[in-house]
């Protein structure tokens, strides 16, 4: 590989993606022009590949640049991850909790859980990776977390111990380009509407491996319904905009808290026993003994859902 380091590289190559240009990007970069254009070419000799496409403006990747610069990321990914891991050795006054949620899930829970435990514990650092559910699993059972937090309980992987509380609804959003649509009603009475024939409407979900994904999967399994789906997305907000705007249904947990809009959209409360989902956090059933703030994590996280919930519980139209 090219003797210039890799970050700096990757720092040039963004620099001059972004301008397209050696003179700007060098100027942005507070370097030489011809520093830039050599650092550049010594490594393009070093590979024996050509990195830029010099025949273009703005200047561009090659294909062969794009494998590099793929290495070049993949390379400071795994730096970044070592010198997580090596930080409690190597700072062990400033223990860090390695945390992973799925990304549509941790606007809800992180808040619930991290400004009270770091309020009791400030020495404390908190990691998080925000991936979907599958991966984090795999990160727990392999040690790269200390923690879960997830949804649904019933379809983790084994190996992994679960520490719940408490139960959350469903609602379907019902656009008005829907034919369930009733104008002017912000909430549709439960039990109204038959499921078989909602789920046969056009559906925005969360991509398959998502915690929600996987209930309403279950729900079309259940219904034997081929689901036509318009787009996924992974991020709740997202689903319940294009879901507001008419896209099509979708079903969303009482956690995500939508503002009624009867002229838009209705909010149709599913029952419990159809469609609902527990919270938990997890940890490696094989790890060492959970430190004190460890258990205090585990149990602000259950104390502060559980009170959550019989808040939202407590709006709810049912």
């Amino acid at each position: 590989m090219p003797k210039t380091d890799s970050t700096n590289m990757l720092r040039f190559l963004d620099v001059l993606l972004k301008h397209g240009n050696f003179t700007r990007a060098a100027k942005d970069l507070y370097i030489s022009q011809p520093y830039l254009t050599q650092t550049i070419k010594n490594a393009e000799k070093e590979l024996g590949i050509q990195i830029i496409n010099r025949e273009i403006s703005p200047l561009a990747l090659t294909p062969a640049g794009r494998v590099y610069y793929q290495y070049l990321t993949n390379l400071e990914n795994q730096k970044d991850l070592f010198h997580k891991k090596i930080s409690q050795y190597t700072a062990p006054d400033h223990p860090v909790i390695r945390l992973g949620v799925l990304p549509s899930l941790g606007y809800y829970l992180l808040p619930l859980v991290l400004p009270d435990f770091l309020q009791v514990h400030p020495e404390i650092k908190i990691e998080l990776t925000e991936a979907i559910s599958e991966r984090n699993e795999q990160r727990l059972l392999h040690g790269e977390l200390d923690f879960l937090l997830g949804q649904n309980p019933e379809t983790i992987a084994p190996g992994l111990e679960i520490y719940d509380r408490g139960r959350d609804g469903y609602y379907a959003i019902i656009p008005s380009t829907s034919a369930f649509y009733q104008p002017n009603q912000d909430f549709i009475n439960p039990g109204s509407i038959d499921i078989n024939a909602l789920l046969h409407e056009p559906l925005i979900l969360s991509p398959r491996g998502s915690s929600i994904r996987r209930q309403v999967d279950y729900l079309l399994q259940k219904y034997d319904v081929e689901p036509e789906v318009v787009v996924e997305s992974a991020n709740t907000f997202t689903i319940a905009k294009l879901a507001e705007k008419g896209l099509g249904v979708t079903f969303l947990p009482d956690s995500i808290v939508m503002k009624p809009a009867g002229d838009r959209y209705n909010l149709y409360p599913l029952p419990a026993s159809l469609l609902s989902l527990n919270y938990f956090i997890a940890v490696r059933t094989n790890r060492p003994p959970l430190s004190p703030s460890e258990h205090d994590l585990i149990t602000i996280f259950l104390t502060n859902l559980e009170a959550s919930l019989a808040e939202i519980a407590s709006l709810s139209p049912n």
